[in-house]
């Protein structure tokens, strides 16, 4: 049992030497993004399904609440968390159209729309992200594998380059939380360096 928990550590420490590596510049482009878009009295839309689902609400609940600065609330929305929106267009629309229903309804030119896929498939992630780019919102994906169809169509893509879904969840909660503190100094302590 020792020898597999010190592996998983190992493999958890890989993932991130290699976010390291390979995305430094896209998390320092999606940080300029986000902080020019709620600069300029944007929102900030965040989607995806299961593990990424709950990764979409922790973003959007830092960004509203607070991640380290007691400073106004931002505007960002999970469409992942409202049960009776989420039932009634998978029902009357389908469950591929149950994002885009709600991108069409609250996204307007200028917001950003951040799609978290550990496949880059999701197929109602991706058209979401569709129908935000037809209405003139940026779009991000939080990606894993090779990105995917998402990663092929967003404005920005931070791609984590591994094939376990652990992995990449891991990845992208650290990737959050590191968007969530410099959006912050950016916006409220603009010229303080990250504690990340």
């Amino acid at each position: 049992m020792v020898d597999e928990i010190i592996r998983q550590l190992e493999a958890h420490k890989e993932i991130l030497n290699l976010v390291q590596e390979k995305l430094i510049e896209p998390i320092s482009e999606c940080v300029q993004i986000l902080a020019n878009a709620l600069r300029k009295g944007h929102k900030v839309l965040v989607m995806g399904n299961g593990g990424s689902a709950a990764d979409a609400q922790h973003l959007a609940a830092e960004l509203v609440g607070r991640f380290l600065l007691e400073r106004k609330a931002l505007p960002a929305i999970a469409l992942t968390t409202d049960s009776s929106i989420l039932t009634s267009i998978s029902n009357d629309y389908g469950f591929d159209e149950v994002f885009k229903r709600q991108v069409d309804a609250l996204a307007a030119p200028g917001d950003v729309l951040i799609g978290i896929s550990t496949s880059g498939h999701s197929q109602n992630v991706k058209l979401a992200l569709e129908a935000g780019q037809r209405i003139g919102a940026r779009t991000i994906g939080l990606l894993g594998r090779d990105g995917g169809e998402i990663g092929a169509m967003v404005d920005l893509s931070l791609t984590v380059p591994a094939s376990a879904t652990p992995r990449i969840q891991e990845a992208h909660l650290v990737i959050i939380h590191i968007l969530c503190d410099m959006v912050e100094k950016e916006l409220f302590q603009p010229g303080v360096d990250s504690d990340c």
